[in-house]
């Protein structure tokens, strides 16, 4: 068996966290490529190391930055000196500070956390340290170029038993340094994940898995064992965020699946991440996720049903003035269009004008401060009365729903209710999927 594994930068924080992690590879032969991120947070009030780059790198040029540099390189020496090992990094921070005098680019600065960190990984465990500039490939444009990593990653790891890939970072074909997006070290990990054909991608993080719901609204909600692509690519979409979702589609495109696990509880199972699956999730739904801030545009017009088009024309209208829509529900004489509160207030007039002049509908009225909450689940398909339920949860709660909206798929139902009424809706839904089934 063949396991890639990912490591957060909590899991990474200090010498004691790494000690943790070296357990955990070590308890398994199969994990045999590890993706660490930059040394994140010991305490709640200390600083990341990349945003301690960041700043060091904004304030050269400006003023002396050997004491912010120095401050960095004590991080690492403290991690280096509780493993016991003996990596000197003075020769790195040298070429460090001389590029960031040089401002050779922010990307540069971000990515030396992970670039550093991996260094100081592949000592400890005594695994080869790949640099990813080496094998995470972006194009001219600073795009990443997936096929062409691909190809670099698997030659390159060819007959390499163990390994330490930085993530979060690449270069362009000139060597010049491009980072993903905050996170993207979950990317780098599925990026190598795929090249070695692994059976499996183990995501450490801080929390045991996928939680069926926000713990700031659920207090201590539940873990869902088992989450499909798809309806993890739902509830991320809403707002629920543990794996960077670019992360995801390396791995569906070969079948490999993800497990989050929690590097301070690696006895939990975590949450399991697959294409399809036969078993049975044990609620009805898999996950409740939403977002706040959203506004419905509401258009009626006698018989819009007949006329041809009618639905293309007012979606015109919002991509002229650039505002993607989220949801489109519709009736016979109705038809709504949910979008971004924010991106829609600057344009409104504009927009109202426009869908006048492209359908003259009889009536048009907004309605502003709305949130949309996803309630998904596989287990929906097979389970009749879910809508029924849902409804009589939230009428126990006296919240009004403004909207729902259903797709063919059966995966997930969308239900639109007011800002204020958004955390008491979503404890509704919990309680009686979830809380009634315990």
């Amino acid at each position: 068996m063949k396991k890639v594994v990912k490591f957060g930068g909590s899991s990474l924080a200090s010498a004691e966290q790494f000690k943790k992690v070296g357990e955990i590879i070590h308890a398994e032969k199969s994990r045999r490529y590890v993706v660490p991120s930059a040394p994140g947070k010991r305490f709640p009030k200390d600083t990341k190391v990349t945003d301690m780059l960041y700043d060091c790198y904004e304030a050269a040029g400006t003023m002396d930055i050997t004491g912010k540099l120095n401050a960095i390189a004590q991080r690492y020496q403290e991690i280096i000196d509780g493993l016991g090992l003996e990596v000197s990094l003075d020769e790195e921070f040298a070429k460090i500070k001389t590029a960031f005098e040089e401002h050779v680019g922010s990307d540069y600065a971000a990515s030396r956390g992970e670039y550093l960190n991996g260094i100081v990984m592949a000592a400890y465990l005594e695994y080869e340290f790949i640099d990813a500039a080496e094998v995470v490939r972006f194009d001219e444009d600073g795009v990443f170029d997936p096929e062409t990593t691909n190809k670099i990653m698997k030659k390159r790891l060819e007959g390499v038993e163990h390994a330490v890939i930085p993530g979060f970072y690449g270069a362009l074909e000139d060597g010049t340094i491009k980072t993903f997006s905050r996170g993207g070290s979950d990317i780098t990990g599925s990026i190598v994940a795929r090249a070695v054909c692994a059976d499996l991608y183990e995501n450490w993080t801080d929390v045991s898995g996928f939680l069926v719901t926000d713990p700031h609204i659920v207090e201590d909600p539940e873990t869902i064992e088992t989450i499909t692509y798809r309806e993890l690519r739902e509830l991320s979409y809403m707002g629920a965020t543990v794996l960077h979702a670019d992360a995801i589609f390396p791995l569906r495109q070969e079948g490999i699946p993800i497990n989050i696990k929690n590097t301070n509880r690696p006895q939990d199972p975590g949450t399991l991440i697959v294409e399809s699956t036969c078993r049975q999730p044990r609620f009805t739904i898999t996950g409740i996720a939403g977002k706040k801030g959203f506004c419905a545009i509401n258009i009626e017009k006698d018989q819009m049903n007949s006329e041809i088009g009618f639905g293309r024309k007012v979606l015109q209208v919002f991509e002229e003035n650039g505002i993607s829509f989220e949801h489109v529900p519709s009736g016979i004489d109705t038809f709504t269009v949910l979008v971004h509160q924010s991106e829609f207030m600057e344009k409104e007039q504009s927009v109202i004008s426009g869908i006048h002049r492209a359908v003259h509908p009889d009536t048009l009225d907004l309605e502003s401060d709305l949130a949309l909450i996803a309630v998904v689940g596989r287990g929906m398909r097979a389970t009749r009365g879910t809508a029924g339920r849902i409804f009589s949860a939230l009428s126990h709660a006296n919240v009004n729903v403004k909207m729902i909206d259903q797709g063919s798929s059966e995966l997930n139902i969308i239900i639109g209710v007011k800002n204020e009424d958004f955390e008491t809706a979503v404890k509704a839904i919990y309680d009686i999927f979830v809380l009634t089934h315990l």
